[in-house]
C-alpha cells in the first residue's frame, strides 16, 4: 500500500497537480481512477474510458489537468469533451482498428444521403460505421469530411438537422396549396324576345321587305 501511495503521488505530480489544492472528494476520486488504472493498464482503451470519465463526472477538475493525467494534449482532451460515451467508444474502435484503407466512391454518395435522410443527427462515426456495414471499407474520417464536401453532403445534413430541430417550420413552409373553389359565374340578363331576328319559315314581315 505504502508503493502505491507513493505511486500516486508521483502521478499527480507529473500532471502537475498540487495535492493540498485537492478537495476531499477530489482525493477520492482521483484514487480510485489510479487504481483503475493500475488494475487495467495503461492502455489506449483504459485511458480513453478514464480521460472520458474524468471529463464528465464534474470533477471541479480543469481540462488541462485532466489532459495531463490522461498523457494527452489540452486541445485533445477539449475535443473529447464534446463525444457521447457512443462516440468514444466508436473512436476508440476506428482508432485500434489499423490504418484505414480503400477510398469512397462517387456512387455511394446515394446511399448515404439517404441514410441522412433517415438519419439527420448522424455523426461522422455513424457515418463511417455505415460505409463499413455497406459496402466493407474503412476511410479516415478526413477522407468522409473532403467526400462529404465535393457532394454537397455537409451541407444537406446542416437543412437536414435543422428541419429536424424545427418539424413546424418545415411543414408550414411544405404544406399543401389547397385550391380555392371557383365562385359560380354570374347569369347574365335574358335578352328581350324581339332581339332574335325571325326564322326562316316563320309568318311575319322580313325587315328586308318594302314597306308599301
Amino acid at each position: 500500500m505504502a508503493k502505491d501511495g507513493l505511486d500516486f503521488d508521483r502521478w499527480l505530480r507529473d500532471a502537475k497537480i498540487a495535492r493540498r489544492a485537492l478537495t476531499p472528494g477530489q482525493i477520492s476520486l482521483l484514487e480510485a481512477v489510479f487504481r483503475f488504472i493500475k488494475g487495467s493498464g495503461r492502455d489506449y482503451y483504459s485511458l480513453r474510458l478514464m480521460g472520458h470519465f474524468l471529463l464528465h463526472c464534474q470533477s471541479g477538475l480543469k481540462v488541462a489537468q485532466i489532459a495531463r493525467l490522461v498523457g494527452v494534449s489540452r486541445s485533445t482532451a477539449s475535443e473529447q469533451q464534446g463525444l457521447s460515451s457512443k462516440e468514444v467508444v466508436q473512436a476508440a474502435h476506428h482508432r485500434m482498428s489499423g490504418r484505414p484503407y480503400g477510398k469512397l466512391l462517387p456512387r455511394y454518395a446515394g446511399p448515404i444521403a439517404q441514410f441522412l435522410i433517415t438519419h439527420p443527427r448522424a455523426s461522422r462515426l455513424d457515418i463511417l460505421d455505415f460505409i463499413e456495414a455497406t459496402w466493407k471499407v474503412r476511410v479516415s474520417r478526413v477522407a468522409l469530411w473532403h467526400f462529404m464536401k465535393k457532394y454537397g453532403l455537409d451541407q444537406a445534413q446542416e437543412s437536414l438537422a435543422a428541419a429536424d430541430e424545427n418539424p413546424l417550420a418545415t411543414q408550414a413552409t411544405q404544406s399543401p396549396i389547397v385550391p380555392v373553389a371557383a365562385s359560380p359565374p354570374e347569369l347574365l340578363p335574358v335578352p328581350a324576345e324581339n332581339f332574335f331576328l325571325a326564322r326562316r319559315g316563320m309568318r311575319g314581315r322580313s325587315s328586308s321587305c318594302r314597306q308599301r
